[in-house]
């Protein structure tokens, strides 16, 4: 099954309700973003029970973001809104987490620009893409959604011991899945610029114009 999913221009006009169940679950996930981070950073940090908390309401933002877009799809309700939203949402959570960590001093802020440099990349790159197609995700980037999660989760909670030093290895594995996913999408984005049909037929243009331009201008200088 190909990677590319069809050109977003030739996908049929949706007849799916704003107001269903995977965008609300969008907009929920949304706004428990400004809760979340206000009980991560309470206290410094330092309120472990918060803390939990904290963790409680990542780990439920996540659940929701696997099941919103599984269920816009199973029931046909995948509208521009949702498009838009869940993507938006996804940052804002990862990224106040990640963000509030490094300013907890939890996580060093090289890993939490290495990994926001590549999110803001990637969704650059799928506007740069957009008019000749949609990349799906592969394997890799839903195995690193998996690990980075569970490794955020893991910095968020309060613990100590083993799984303390355990959540570093979690997060080194996060951040080379971050890493190696995001060359793969800019490998895919410009193999997708190259060989789309919007490409394709654009450069079958190019060429006819040439040989039409060719053709001219043997005539005039035949008539000379």
């Amino acid at each position: 099954m190909s990677d590319v999913l069809p050109d977003p221009a030739a996908t049929p006009p949706q007849t799916a309700r704003v107001v269903n169940l995977p965008n609300a679950l969008t907009v929920l996930r949304l706004a428990v973003v400004p809760l979340f981070a206000w009980l991560l950073l309470a206290d410094g940090g330092m309120d472990e029970q918060r803390r939990w908390w904290a963790t409680l309401f990542f780990a439920l933002a996540i659940i929701t973001d696997r099941y919103d877009g599984m269920i816009a799809r199973r029931t046909n309700q995948v509208t521009e809104f949702g498009k838009l939203a869940d993507p938006i949402a996804d940052k804002a959570l990862t990224g106040s987490a990640l963000i509030g960590l490094s300013a907890l001093d939890l996580l060093p802020w090289w890993v939490t620009l290495a990994i926001l440099a590549r999110e803001l990349g990637v969704t650059l790159l799928r506007f740069w893409v957009i008019r000749h197609g949609v990349i799906a995700a592969s394997r890799g980037g839903k195995a690193k959604t998996v690990v980075q999660a569970l490794a955020i989760g893991l910095y968020l909670a309060p613990l100590t011991g083993l799984l303390a030093s355990v959540r570093w290895w979690v997060m080194g594995a996060a951040l080379v899945l971050t890493v190696v996913t995001g060359v793969d999408y800019v490998v895919r984005a410009l193999r997708l610029r190259r060989t789309s049909a919007r490409s394709m037929r654009a450069a079958a243009a190019r060429r006819a114009a040439g040989r039409e331009a060719g053709t001219v201008e043997r005539r005039t200088d035949t008539a000379a």
